[in-house]
């Protein structure tokens, strides 16, 4: 029984993200326009605009909210941009529709609302759970996306280490009322009640077998900054392994040029933290800002 409990709890931390007890980045008061919807494939999908400048697409983690999962990297984003940050389906103010739970139709979801706000190619990054969105996103509306960033996001299911997904299989809603993240989910949800359902949900999603290694390195168009910790419940390897999908760190790059993707591993940062860390900000704004065509070798003639 202890064992389970303590699985139940460390898939609870792993997966919400926990809420973050870091407080918003101080700086200039941000432009903000809460509380909208767009309906997307049978779904009201909740979104808050944020900021002004270039569009930049933010997605949450399992079980979290925008506030909750956000609160100190949103506002730093907004700073320089327009910063649309998504309810995915079942979580937060976002209703679910009774479908499957699935990162594909989570992904169609998106490009929905890229479409009915016309963002045209659009940057999006997304974390954890919305950092496989985020991939399916670029997969499967190539179209619509220009830059991706994904942070502490496995492409293929053995991403997680082993005792994470135990953990993840484990949860139980009942056994997590009153924790931090359900107490979000409360105060934004527009029926409370489906908390257990939402944990069911994601349990099966994160659980799920999956691989999409050939389908990224076949299929990907756009370049992707992949962020994981030091101590991530992400595999670094696994980080590195979608870099390499993607054409980096398969050669010197200074004698044969650099991939289009960036990697970018954390330091001193779990699955939890990371989005509270300082170096995030930055590096996100600067790739993509950043010219990230593939950099030929260097010439003496160059």
């Amino acid at each position: 029984m202890l064992r389970r409990d303590l699985l139940r709890a460390a898939a609870a931390l792993t997966v919400a993200a926990a809420v973050s007890t870091v407080p918003p980045a101080q700086g200039k008061k941000i432009m903000t326009n809460k509380g909208q919807y767009v309906a997307v494939n049978g779904i009201e999908l909740y979104y808050e605009s944020h900021g002004a400048g270039t569009p930049l697409i933010l997605l949450h983690g399992g079980l979290g909210t925008i506030d909750a999962i956000f609160g100190r990297l949103l506002p730093a984003l907004a700073a320089k941009r327009r910063v649309i940050a998504v309810e995915l389906q079942g979580h937060g103010h976002t209703a679910d529709n009774g479908r499957p739970m699935t990162y594909e139709a989570m992904a169609d979801d998106i490009a929905g609302l890229i479409a009915v706000l016309g963002l045209g190619r659009v940057d999006v990054a997304g974390y954890s759970v919305g950092g496989g969105v985020t991939l399916q996103l670029g997969l499967r509306h190539a179209d619509k996306v220009r830059k991706l960033v994904v942070i502490s996001a496995p492409h293929a299911t053995d991403g997680w280490f082993p005792e994470v997904l135990a953990g993840t299989q484990a949860m139980d809603g009942e056994a997590m009322k009153g924790s931090k993240w359900h107490q979000a989910y409360e105060k934004a949800a527009p029926r409370p009640q489906d908390w257990p359902l939402l944990v069911r949900n994601v349990s099966r999603l994160m659980s799920s077998r999956y691989d999409w290694s050939d389908a990224i390195a076949n299929g990907v168009k756009a370049p992707i900054l992949m962020i994981g910790g030091d101590a991530d419940s992400v595999r670094p390897a696994h980080a590195l392994a979608l870099f390499e999908l993607m054409g980096g760190g398969k050669a010197d790059g200074f004698a044969k040029g650099r991939s289009a993707s960036r990697l970018m591993i954390v330091p001193n940062a779990n699955h939890l933290d990371i989005l509270d860390s300082e170096l995030l900000p930055p590096a996100i704004e600067a790739y993509l800002e950043s010219d990230t065509a593939m950099t030929p070798p260097f010439s003496v003639s160059s």
